[in-house]
């Protein structure tokens, strides 16, 4: 089969592409390279991607709808998977523009070229923070998601109202995946996980937000990718919820890396960030039951795989730029 994959050097994205080559598909992927973050950690994934013969690489932004239909004539795709997104609830406060563009109006290009050229499937990858503050935990896809607390969300639950409308409209079949605190090798640096794993390895200062009380629901990438990959079968419209399904508090977080890498970490604390939820826990009984899917990397085996990334890439990781601004 021949899958699109945008935000193909993005973390999820360069995973996803890994396992569907790996499974002997083919895989077109397109990805503007942006320098959001780091480009070399999308050097760094994309390079394992180029080698393969069943992956055509096209560097364009999803926001070019004419760079994208030309891209597409006389292709056929099994499938379009949409991971290309403006991710992060901070930077989403500071710049919410650039997240309405590539969240809303990237989504709406490629659901419409999907729709023009009758693609089976469509997958839109969406996130947890659409949860917001005031749900019961854990989180079920049925939950109220019409108070979001950041740009970032809120472009999020717009790009799935957008799916939904083409799904009604057009037949479309789509299944949008609310991912939970993804972390793993090569991971991106505005996420916990690669700043703490950076500033404790190196001796710097950690920056933690709030009291480190606040939970989240880490999943491994690779966890993540399977679930993905899942929900590429025929749904008609559904949302899956794609988590670790076991909370986990910052602090807690904290000591254990500590504990991996044999060093104490220098906090310093500040208050809580704009637009961050105090908790995040997945509902993951849907996608166990419709998908198949559940994670299998816990968080002993996660942590740990991932320090070993940093250690072997320090040359280089080191250098990332982990900070806020």
């Amino acid at each position: 089969m021949r899958y699109l994959v945008t935000g193909a050097a993005g973390f999820i994205g360069a995973k996803v592409s890994q396992f569907l080559l790996e499974a002997e598909h083919q895989v077109v992927g397109v990805d503007n390279l942006n320098e959001a973050y780091d480009p070399r950690l999308k050097s760094w994934r994309l390079q394992f991607l180029l080698d393969r013969a069943e992956f055509t690489f096209h560097e364009l932004d999803i926001l070019n709808f004419d760079s994208l239909e030309q891209m597409w004539a006389d292709q056929r795709f099994d499938a379009v998977i949409n991971l290309a997104a403006r991710a992060g609830v901070r930077p989403s406060v500071l710049d919410p523009w650039i997240y309405e563009q590539t969240n809303v109006k990237g989504a709406l290009n490629l659901l419409e070229l999907a729709r023009r050229n009758q693609v089976p499937k469509f997958l839109l990858a969406s996130t947890s923070s659409l949860y917001g503050l005031n749900n019961q935990r854990p989180f079920a896809e049925t939950a109220n998601t019409s108070r979001p607390l950041s740009p970032y969300a809120a472009s999020k639950g717009a790009a799935e109202m957008l799916a939904h409308s083409y799904h009604h409209l057009h037949g479309l079949d789509v299944s949008v995946l609310r991912y939970f605190t993804v972390y793993g090798p090569a991971g991106r640096p505005d996420m916990s996980v690669f700043r703490f794993i950076q500033w404790i390895a190196e001796g710097r200062p950690l920056r933690l937000y709030g009291d480190g009380s606040q939970e989240r629901d880490y999943t491994f990438v690779d966890d993540i990718a399977r679930g993905t990959i899942a929900a590429l079968r025929s749904t008609g419209f559904e949302i899956f919820n794609l988590g670790g399904n076991q909370p986990v508090s910052i602090l807690d977080i904290i000591h254990q890396l500590e504990a991996i890498l044999g060093k104490q970490a220098m906090v310093e604390q500040s208050g809580p960030a704009p637009g961050d939820v105090p908790a995040t826990w997945a509902d993951i009984s849907k996608a166990r039951q419709q998908l198949g899917w559940q994670p299998q990397v816990p968080l002993a085996e996660g942590l740990p795989r991932t320090v070993a990334w940093y250690l072997e890439e320090r040359d280089w990781a080191r250098q990332v730029d982990t900070s806020d601004l």
